[in-house]
């Protein structure tokens, strides 16, 4: 028995061996941790259960009946990240470069059907070269499975992929139907196909960071939600993010104790915003005063930064955030704004997440690169967005209000279930300087006459009060009381019941 033991044994120590001291050596000195060292690190401390450790794949092309490892390349299991449950696979560049074939992928897709089944999030932690080889068609309908089952989980489980190495071809097309990617920062590369290949075909010369690195998808992009700096510190913050969110749809967000005070008010937010109504202001201030303890995780901070999106916790239980952002392009909606939060708002409303939304919009972006870009096909993602979603949906103005970003910023029109406004909202079709241009065009020759209409129509409409008379607007409320309202609200709407017409999906203007 004893030898049988040992037989074990040594079985595993092979399989936990990887690709090798030599290729382990190699993967430290380019500042990455293997496979296993970053499982450790985002799970809790001996919770890792590995399923498939002694998996070998079964091609005989190419001499590789003559090159096997257990485990395949990838390492796939479950374990808790604070205390709740989460299902995994770690993709490991020491055997085989991480490059997938057919039981590797059978290993993925038995972890992501596991998942789906038990409700728990799945985490993908790649660093691989994409399909291997040798395998050839095998490989591919490889990667199919895999897609299959992102496709049947999205909206069922939260999908997380976070890229930590190279991430070419087919492995970028599994992360790109996830919820959420985060890439770290010059170690990790995503691109349908690298540099060598772009060159052959196309002439550019172009470096993996360039074509694909975490600068270019953070901010040009927008492919990935968040960057960061080593392997250590990205997977300590997959573990923050998971804190926020519900292990599937079954579930509502997670609650934790909190002693922020839901009744707290903060007398600076009287005077956030200036006078001049052309001055910025920092919405993420706004943000940090309302929410349980000044704490939030910012999703694609470097992408649309016209709009933020994040999680945050207001008594406790997990909030989606959307708000305008005044301190860039003075938080007007644009083509990568309007994607950026309608996806954001679709993932609330899958998991449950309830919506409190910080409006200060002018408008949305005019121009000619704005409409061959296709702004009004993008804008309409936002408003359907927060058109169809039921969950608890809370809206507070803060300044500008116009036009139809006024509709599309969760409007009561759009069934907003509570909308506030500070005193400083101004809530109509567009500023007043615009406006009587437009009206009262025949006396633009007559600077007196003109100044006086804008003095009209500012006091006419430069404020929240003629959306309140008409009921667009529940209360008028001061700046200061804002945590306290806004987390009456949400508490009121705990148990909101609310239902679309039945349809088989949805047709969102993708």
């Amino acid at each position: 028995m004893q030898d049988i033991l040992q037989a074990l044994e040594d079985k595993r120590a092979k399989a936990r061996a990887g690709g090798g001291q030599r290729r382990v050596d190699a993967q430290h000195a380019k500042g990455k941790l293997t496979a296993r060292e970053r499982i450790e690190i985002l799970l809790d401390e001996g919770s890792f259960e590995e399923f498939d450790m002694f998996v070998e794949h079964r091609c005989t092309e190419f001499g590789m009946d003559a090159q096997k490892f257990p485990g395949d390349g990838v390492i796939t299991g479950q374990g808790t990240i604070n205390g709740r449950l989460v299902y995994l696979f770690s993709k490991d560049f020491t055997v085989f470069g991480g490059s997938l074939s057919l039981t590797h992928a059978a290993k993925i897709v038995k972890v992501q059907q596991m998942a789906a089944r038990n409700g728990a999030p799945v985490i993908g932690l790649f660093d691989a070269g994409g399909a291997r080889i040798q395998e050839g068609v095998d490989s591919l309908a490889g990667y199919a499975d895999i897609f299959m089952e992102n496709v049947m989980s999205s909206g069922v489980i939260p999908q997380i992929s976070v890229i930590m190495g190279p991430c070419a071809g087919g492995d970028v097309y599994s992360p790109a139907l996830t919820d959420f990617i985060f890439m770290v920062k010059d170690t990790s590369y995503m691109f349908v196909t690298g540099p060598d290949v772009v060159k052959t075909v196309t002439n550019e010369v172009v470096t993996a960071e360039e074509l694909g690195g975490a600068s270019v998808h953070g901010a040009k992009s927008g492919v990935i939600d968040g960057s960061f700096d080593n392997d250590f510190d990205t997977l300590f913050q997959m573990r923050r993010l998971v804190d926020f969110l519900p292990l599937s749809n079954r579930e509502k967000p997670p609650t934790r104790p909190t002693h922020d005070d839901p009744e707290r008010v903060d007398m600076s937010l009287d005077s956030l915003v200036p006078a001049n109504p052309n001055k910025p202001y920092d919405m993420k201030e706004l943000i940090e005063k309302v929410v349980d303890e000044g704490d939030y995780f910012e999703i694609a901070k470097d992408f649309g930064k016209n709009i933020i999106t994040a999680f945050a916790r207001i008594e406790g239980a997990t909030v989606g955030v959307v708000a305008n952002q005044p301190m860039s392009l003075a938080g007007v909606l644009d083509i990568d704004a309007s994607r950026k939060a309608a996806r954001f708002v679709r993932f609330c409303d899958c998991f449950n997440i309830p919506i409190v939304t910080f409006v200060d919009v002018p408008g949305f972006m005019p121009g000619t690169k704005q409409e061959y870009g296709g702004l009004i096909k993008h804008g309409a993602k936002l408003l359907f967005a927060f058109a169809e979603a039921t969950v608890p949906k809370v809206t507070v103005i803060t300044r500008k209000a116009y036009g139809g970003a006024y509709d599309v910023m969760s409007s009561k029109h759009l069934r907003g279930d509570v909308n506030y406004a500070w005193p400083t909202a101004e809530i109509a079709v567009m500023g007043a300087k615009g406006a009587v241009e437009i009206i009262f065009r025949a006396d633009m020759g007559d600077p007196d006459a003109i100044a006086a209409r804008t003095a009209e129509y500012q006091d006419r409409f430069a404020n929240p009060f003629v959306a309140a008379q008409r009921g667009y607007i529940d209360d008028v409320i001061m700046p200061h009381s804002t945590r306290r309202r806004v987390a009456k609200a949400l508490r009121a709407l705990k148990h909101k019941k609310l239902e679309n017409p039945w349809k088989k999906h949805d047709n969102i203007p993708l």
